[in-house]
C-alpha cells in the first residue's frame, strides 16, 4: 500500500499560493491509518522514546495512537489558552502565519526520552517551538516523526540536530 496514495491536494488553501496536503484520507481508511501508527510507533520503540508530544490539531491524531500501541505517556502541545494549568511557552512562525504553543509545566522531566510526532514537516517551525518547550524542561529529544514532509520548504535544516522520521516526501 502506498501512503501517498492517500494524500490529497488542495491547490491555494489557506490562502492563495499554497498546496495543503490533505492527510484525512488516511483516517477514512483503517488499514492506512494503522499503517501510519504502526511505523511510527516502531520509531518511537527504535528511539527508547519515554513519552510522545504532539502539537493540536492533526498531531493530535497521530501522537495519542501512537502513545496507546507503545503504551508511552503522551503530552500535548496546544495553542495559548488551551491548557488549564500553568504552562511554559514558545513562538514559532510557519508558511503563511505566525503563533505561539505552550505545554504544562509539569508534564516532563529531566530523565523523559522524548519523540515529538506531528502530521506535516513543513518549514520546522511548531517542531523549533516544541524542542524550545522539551529543552526548557530539561528532558531529552530523541527523534522527531512525521507523516509527511515538504521537503521543498527545507524544514529539516534547522532540525539537524535531532534524529527525523517521515513516511511520505514532497519534493514539490
Amino acid at each position: 500500500m502506498e501512503l501517498k496514495n492517500f494524500i490529497v491536494d488542495i491547490p491555494n488553501y489557506p490562502e492563495p499560493g499554497v498546496i495543503f496536503r490533505d492527510i484525512t484520507p488516511i483516517l477514512n481508511n483503517p488499514s492506512a491509518f494503522k499503517m501510519v501508527v504502526d511505523q511510527l510507533a516502531a520509531y518511537a520503540i527504535a528511539q527508547q522514546a519515554t513519552v510522545i508530544i504532539a502539537p493540536g490539531a492533526r498531531g493530535f491524531l497521530f501522537g495519542p495512537a501512537v502513545s496507546y500501541v507503545t503504551n508511552l505517556r503522551f503530552v500535548p502541545v496546544r495553542k495559548p489558552g488551551k491548557l488549564p494549568r500553568q504552562v511554559i511557552s514558545a513562538k514559532y512562525s510557519y508558511e503563511y502565519a505566525t503563533n505561539q504553543l505552550e505545554m504544562h509545566v509539569e508534564d516532563l522531566k529531566p530523565h523523559d526520552r522524548v519523540l515529538i510526532v506531528d502530521d506535516v514537516l513543513a518549514t520546522g517551525g511548531t517542531a523549533q517551538a516544541i524542542c524550545e518547550l522539551v529543552k526548557k524542561q530539561q528532558a531529552m529529544i530523541v527523534g522527531l516523526a512525521f507523516v509527511v514532509d515538504l521537503t521543498y520548504l527545507n524544514g529539516k535544516k534547522d532540525l539537524t540536530a535531532y534524529p527525523i522520521k517521515t513516511l511520505i516526501e514532497y519534493s514539490a
